[in-house]
């Protein structure tokens, strides 16, 4: 069948896991995963030795503002961040860390050079982890756009939702590739040929279910757990809709679905419009034309 040679499936005799982990549960995951530490993006290894290559100069210049730009573009480095602050927070017995500048205030410079410094080198992982990695930062930046269109909604808050919503789907793609590479095509099938035949899963929870699953097990916030479980609030569904919308981008972009999404996210947004929620999203230029035409036409109706 055509489809098939366009979305192969890996073979598991090619894969370097254990049979018995295709047939772990979300639990068995969740205890395999919690303690695992992952690399930060090269981009922010090179920001930290750019700072340092400034000397005391430099150091003094920055604002916490501009190390929360470093913490917003790597949702590797700001998992890490918040939960050393959360691990300080506990001890101290302080206000929960929901947001990327709480996490730095509460750590500083030194201490995010630190983890940066610390973190393993990021080794050869497959396409779909680069893919996992734009997605969780452009989803960050879309939830900042449109939480910042709401009065009664930190921005700070739904964005460091966003940006960690895919942290499931991260780590496996580092510690179990062929399983998540196999697992993305088959749900990429799925969701594109539903009609035709649908193919099963290797494993049956979502990666958004391990996300919720690993942050519960982090002792991460109650607040950042609900908005990246999901809860039906303006934040939440901002922060849900904006991964979603980021992943129709990075996957499978088409005018309807994306319209779909913009029409979900303005009962979380009212105040704005739908041409006014679709200005953050970096859009091909015949795409956006196509999308504002579609506006401007259900508008005429």
């Amino acid at each position: 069948m055509a489809y098939s040679s366009a979305y192969p499936i890996a073979s598991r005799r090619e894969s370097n896991m254990q049979e018995h982990q295709w047939q772990w549960g979300i639990n068995q995951w969740v205890e395999f995963l919690r303690d695992k530490d992952t690399p930060v993006l090269p981009r922010t290894r090179a920001i930290i030795a750019a700072i340092e290559a400034g000397g005391s100069e430099q150091h003094e210049s920055l604002s916490a503002r501009d190390l929360v730009n470093i913490v917003y573009a790597d949702p590797y480095l700001a998992l890490k961040l918040l939960r050393r602050a959360e691990q300080r927070r506990s001890r101290q017995l302080g206000h929960d860390t929901t947001t990327p500048l709480a996490a730095v205030l509460q750590t500083g410079y030194d201490e995010l050079k630190g983890i940066v410094i610390a973190s393993p080198d990021l080794g050869d992982v497959p396409d779909g982890c680069h893919t996992c990695e734009f997605r969780s930062v452009l989803a960050c930046s879309i939830a900042r756009a449109w939480a910042n269109r709401r009065a009664d909604v930190s921005p700070d808050e739904v964005s460091m939702a966003a940006l960690l919503v895919e942290t499931g789907e991260l780590l496996l793609w580092h510690f179990a590739p062929e399983m998540t590479d196999k697992e993305t095509r088959t749900r990429d099938w799925n969701e594109r040929f539903w009609a035709l035949m649908r193919r099963e899963s290797e494993i049956d929870f979502t990666f958004r279910q391990l996300t919720t699953a690993l942050a519960q097990a982090w002792e991460l916030p109650s607040l950042v757990i609900l908005l990246i479980k999901g809860t039906d609030t303006p934040r939440a569904n901002i922060a849900r809709l904006a991964a979603d919308a980021a992943k129709l981008i990075t996957t499978d972009l088409e005018v309807p679905k994306l319209l779909a999404i913009l029409h979900d996210a303005l009962l979380a947004v009212p105040a704005a419009s739908l041409v006014e929620l679709a200005e953050p999203l970096p859009l091909p230029d015949d795409v956006r034309a196509a999308l504002l035409a579609a506006i401007a036409a259900e508008a005429a109706e």
